[in-house]
């Protein structure tokens, strides 16, 4: 079975970082490309950061989160990571891990169950 199993939620004031991370199980890493998206009370989940080519080298981000989170992955692309830093309290939210077999992400194959990230 495919698992996505993320971990490193927690609470925080604005200002400060956590790194969230997130490993795949069950599936070919070479074929999926892996991502985070979160979603905010009362809002439609969005897209934060995700990989975007098959090298795993290059990331996509959301405007609201450039400059503040960095996503990264392993050698073997199992584990993906989102480092998170000057944390705004509009960055709180539940935050998933997701694996898409398009680079271009136009269907998300697979998700997680989510890890809540709580900025104060």
């Amino acid at each position: 079975d495919v698992q996505l199993v993320e971990s490193g939620g927690g609470s925080v004031q604005a200002g400060g970082s956590l790194r969230l991370s997130c490993v795949g199980s069950g599936y070919t890493y070479n074929r999926y490309c892996m991502g985070w998206f979160r979603q905010p009370p009362g809002k439609e989940r969005e897209e934060v950061a995700v990989v975007v080519t098959w090298n795993g080298l290059s990331i996509r981000y959301a405007d609201a989160v450039k400059g503040r989170f960095t996503a990264s992955q392993d050698n073997a692309r199992t584990t993906l990571y989102l480092q998170m830093n000057s944390l705004k309290p509009e960055d709180t939210g539940m935050y998933y891990c997701a694996a898409s077999s398009y680079s271009d992400w136009r269907t998300t194959d697979y998700w997680g169950q989510g890890t809540q990230v709580t900025v104060s």
